[in-house]
C-alpha cells in the first residue's frame, strides 16, 4: 500500500514537469445580460498555468473589468494525473445590442469567442432582478425658488455587503439631502424587496428647463453561485450598479403679478404664542413675552423672510435671534421660522401691536396670497412717575413675591413710628442733641457692597448686579426699593441703569458698563433725598 503511494507521488512529479496546455473555454454566467450589470466570464485552461497569461486588454472595449480572480486544481484518477486553471471575471457591458467577447490565447492554444447579447438597462423587468434605482419627482413644473423633493428607493433583493447611493446630477440649481436614510420592506409583483429610501431638495435658481440625471448606486452584494463538482452552492460577492431614469423639469419664472418679497410654498401658516393667562392688561415694567411662528410646507427654512415689527411709543421690543429649521414628516418637507420678543411697557395706556402680514405664491392655486397675525390692543396700567424708563423686575421670583411688599411697608412703617417717639423723648437731653449735630452730608457707602457689584460687573451678570442695587439701597434708605425706585434718585443713575437693561435684554451682545454704573452711584446724594423726603425736617428746631 505504501509503495503504490510512493508511486502515485513520484509519478505526479515527474510527469508535472511536461503537462502543456491543449484546451482553453471561455464561458458566461448568463446570456443575455443587462446593460451596466455586472456577469461572470470563465475562462478555463487544462494546464497549470500562469496567472499572468490572461490578458483582459481586449475587453475594455465594450466592456467594464472588474474583479478577477484565479484558481488552481488537481484530480488524480487511476495514477492519470491532470490539473486546472481558472480565471473568473467580472464584466460590465457599456453598451446595449449584440457583443462578442474575443478569443484568448495562452501557449498557442484559443478559446472560443462568445456573442453576448446585451439588453437596454431597465429592459428587464423589475421583479425580475436582483437590484434596481427608482427616483421620483415631487412635481414635473415648479418656479424659480420652489422647493422640489427627488426621492430615490434602492430595491434589493440580495444581501447587500457594501455599496453608496449617489446624488442625482443637476445643472442650476442646489441640491442637497434632507432627513435620515430610510430602511424598509417592499413587495413587489409578489417577489420581497428591502428597500433604502434617500430625499434630496432641489431649488432651481433660473427659469427653464431643468434636466436631472437619475441618481445611482455602486457597490457589493452577495449572490448565491453553485460550487463546482458539488451539489452544494455558496455566496459569493458580486460587483453591482444601477441607475434611475434620467427625467426633467420645467421651471417657471418669478409671475409679474406678484408684490412683495419672493416666497413660494405648498402651504404657509402665521401664528402668534401669547400669554393668554395674562390677558391683553399688563403693568408698568412687566415683561412680556410674544414668540412668532411662519410654518411652511414644502420650502426652504431660509427663504423665510425675518419678521420685523414697529412697535408703538411706550413699548419696547428686545428679540432673541431667529431660529430656523427644516425637518421631514409624512414625505413632506416642513420648514420653520420662529421669534421670540420681550416687550417691555414704559407707558401707561392702550397701545396696538400692529398686524404682521406674509405674502407667498400658492403654486397649485397659481395666485397670490397672505399669511397674516392680526392686531392686538394691549392696556398698560400703572403711573407715569413709575416708569420713565423701561422698569423690569431682577428676576422671576421677585415679582411672584410682590404680595409681601404691603406687609414690608407696615413693619417699616410702625419701626419709624417707635423711633419718631423715641427721639422727641430725648429731645430734652443735651447729650443727645450734642450728638445729633453732626452735619448730614457724610453718609458712607459701605464698600463691602460696592466691591460686589464691581465683581457682578466683572462677570457680566445683569441679572446680579440689579438684585445687588436693590439690596445697596433698600438698605441705605431703609426702605424697599425696586429698580424704577433707583432710577428716580439722579439723571446718571437712570442712564446707568437703562444702560444695564439694554445689556440684558438687547438681541445684540454687549457689555455692561461697569465704570458708568459706579460713578453714578457715587455721584448720588442719598442724604439728599432722605433730607428732601423725609416728615422729620419740619420738626426740626
Amino acid at each position: 500500500m505504501v509503495n503504490r503511494i510512493v508511486i502515485a507521488l513520484l509519478a505526479i512529479l515527474f510527469t508535472g514537469q511536461v503537462f502543456a496546455v491543449t484546451q482553453i473555454q471561455a464561458t458566461v454566467d448568463r446570456n443575455p445580460v443587462m446593460q451596466g450589470e455586472y456577469f461572470v466570464l470563465n475562462v478555463t485552461a487544462d494546464a497549470d498555468l500562469n496567472a499572468g497569461l490572461l490578458d483582459t486588454s481586449p475587453l475594455l472595449k465594450d466592456f467594464v473589468v472588474g474583479r478577477t480572480s484565479v484558481g488552481r486544481s488537481t484530480q488524480i484518477v487511476n495514477f492519470d494525473a491532470t490539473k486546472e486553471t481558472r480565471w473568473q471575471v467580472l464584466l460590465s457591458a457599456k453598451n446595449a445590442g449584440t457583443v462578442t467577447i474575443p478569443s484568448f490565447t495562452m501557449e498557442g492554444v484559443k478559446s472560443n469567442p462568445i456573442n453576448l447579447t446585451v439588453a437596454k438597462a431597465g429592459s428587464q423587468p423589475q421583479q425580475m432582478r436582483n437590484l434596481f434605482v427608482e427616483g421620483e419627482l415631487s412635481t414635473n413644473e415648479a418656479y424659480v425658488g420652489q422647493l422640489i423633493t427627488y426621492k430615490v428607493k434602492l430595491f434589493l433583493a440580495a444581501e447587500l455587503q457594501r455599496g453608496v447611493i449617489s446624488a442625482p446630477e443637476i445643472a442650476g440649481a442646489e441640491i442637497k439631502q434632507i432627513g435620515e436614510d430610510k430602511d424598509g420592506v417592499e413587495v413587489v409583483d409578489g417577489r420581497r424587496f428591502r428597500v433604502i429610501e434617500r430625499m434630496y431638495s432641489i431649488i432651481a435658481d433660473t427659469a427653464g428647463t431643468l434636466a436631472i440625471k437619475g441618481a445611482g448606486f455602486s457597490g457589493d452584494i452577495l449572490v448565491e453561485a453553485p460550487r463546482r463538482g458539488g451539489m452544494f452552492g455558496f455566496n459569493e460577492s458580486r460587483p453591482m450598479q444601477a441607475k434611475a431614469e434620467n427625467t426633467q423639469v420645467i421651471i417657471n419664472p418669478i409671475p409679474d403679478v406678484y408684490q412683495g418679497d419672493w416666497l413660494v410654498s405648498d402651504l404657509l401658516i402665521a401664528k402668534e404664542v401669547w400669554p393668554e393667562e395674562q390677558g391683553n392688561e399688563f403693568e408698568i415694567g412687566t415683561p412680556i413675552t410674544r414668540t412668532i411662528n411662519v410654518i411652511a410646507s414644502n420650502a426652504n427654512s431660509n427663504s423665510l423672510p425675518d419678521i420685523k415689527i414697529d412697535m408703538p411709543d411706550g413699548l419696547k421690543s428686545y428679540p432673541e435671534k431667529p431660529v430656523r429649521q427644516t425637518v421631514v414628516r409624512e414625505n413632506q418637507v416642513i420648514a420653520q421660522y420662529s421669534l421670540t420678543s420681550a416687550i417691555v411697557p414704559t407707558k401707561p395706556g392702550e397701545f396696538t401691536l400692529p398686524e404682521i402680514t406674509i405674502p407667498w405664491w400658492n403654486p397649485h392655486l397659481r395666485q397670490q396670497q397672505y399669511a397674516t397675525i392680526p392686531a392686538r390692543t394691549v392696556t398698560i396700567t400703572g403711573t407715569v412717575a413709575a416708569a420713565p424708563i423701561p422698569t423690569i423686575a431682577a428676576n422671576e421670583t421677585t415679582n411672584q413675591n410682590a404680595g409681601i411688599w404691603p406687609w414690608l411697608t407696615l413693619l417699616f412703617a410702625t419701626l419709624w413710628l417707635i423711633t419718631l417717639a423715641l427721639w422727641i423723648n430725648a429731645r430734652g437731653k443735651k447729650h443727645i442733641i450734642a450728638a445729633t449735630e453732626r452735619p448730614a452730608n457724610t453718609q458712607v457707602k459701605p464698600a463691602a457692597d460696592l466691591n460686589k457689584i464691581a465683581q457682578a460687573c466683572d462677570n457680566n451678570d445683569v441679572t446680579l448686579v440689579i438684585a445687588l442695587l436693590q439690596q445697596f439701597y433698600s438698605a441705605q434708605l431703609a426702605k424697599s426699593m425696586t429698580l424704577s425706585d433707583i432710577a428716580h434718585l439722579s439723571k446718571p443713575l437712570s442712564a446707568a441703569i437703562h444702560q444695564l437693561q439694554q445689556a440684558k435684554y438687547s438681541q445684540s451682545t454687549s457689555s455692561i458698563d461697569k465704570n458708568m454704573l459706579l460713578k453714578a452711584i457715587e455721584q448720588t446724594d442719598i442724604n439728599q433725598q432722605q433730607n428732601t423726603s423725609s416728615p422729620l425736617s419740619s420738626l426740626n428746631p
